[in-house]
């Protein structure tokens, strides 16, 4: 499964209308930690496939949508089930601390 890219005009459907639990990254070009998280979380986006949907906020493209989840620091990864936010883990992670989000 590839990553979805998020927007503030898809984000509803795709995070909060989302019938599994979504793995939102939100990152920047010009940020290292984030570069550093990405391989992570595409490799969690292959592996999960169909079980965890993994979607991308670019914070220059999208600002409203870092500004209505309060995201400071980047990256920050949120996990969403039900429509509901459920996690929150900011700065780089290793992979089993990603997945242990989702517990």
């Amino acid at each position: 499964m590839n990553e979805v890219r998020l927007t503030k005009n898809n984000f509803r459907d795709e995070v909060l209308n989302s019938d599994i639990p979504v793995l939102v990254d939100f990152w920047a070009t010009w940020c290292g930690p984030c570069r550093m998280v990405a391989p992570i979380v595409e490799e969690i986006a292959d592996e999960y496939d169909g079980r965890i949907k993994v979607g991308k906020v670019n914070v220059d493209e999208e600002p409203e949508l870092a500004m209505q989840f309060r995201v400071a620091s980047i990256p920050t990864l949120m996990v969403f089930k039900n429509g509901q936010l459920v996690n929150t883990a900011v700065g780089y992670r290793p992979k089993a601390d990603i997945l242990a989000l989702f517990e």
